[in-house]
């Protein structure tokens, strides 16, 4: 398959949705963790919205590389973050302490959320701002999105 060519999974994925492990904790399953499909996550007033690739913003509270595992924590909670090894640039993201972002494929949601990490970024130099915002841009994204 060359560079260009993606999979039929790839191609039917939608974008990321920024949501919050508390979200994620309540969701609905949608599909099994290997097929990649995902969950479905209730948004309030009977609305609820398909997920599977997710962006998400938390606090790193313990890094675990043997494992190839970080712990974050958001303000509903916190959640594990797969596959943390294999990120370009995703090392110097690996330290007690540090705000990230990570966009990851759902893995489970029971007991505590998991994803597969495709990305991650070091957001700590302007965390406060950054912690400030996350909620108002997660429930902003929804409410177009549902």
């Amino acid at each position: 398959m060359s560079k260009v060519e993606k999979t039929d999974v790839e191609r039917t994925r939608p974008p990321p949705v920024k949501v919050l492990s508390g979200q994620l904790r309540a969701a609905g399953n949608w599909g099994t963790a290997d097929s990649g499909a995902g969950c479905v996550i209730r948004l309030g007033r009977g609305r609820s919205l398909p997920v599977s690739l997710v962006w998400m913003q938390g606090t790193v509270l313990e890094v675990q590389q043997d494992r190839d595992t970080v712990l974050l924590m958001d303000e509903t909670g916190t959640f594990i973050v797969q596959g943390v090894n294999n990120i370009p640039k995703g090392k110097p993201c690996l330290s007690q302490g540090k705000y990230v972002m990570v966009m990851g494929i759902i893995q489970a949601i029971s007991p505590e959320p998991a994803i597969r990490a495709v990305k991650m970024a070091d957001l700590s130099e302007l965390a406060a701002l950054h912690r400030r915002m996350w909620k108002l841009e997660v429930d902003d994204l929804q409410q177009v999105l549902a």
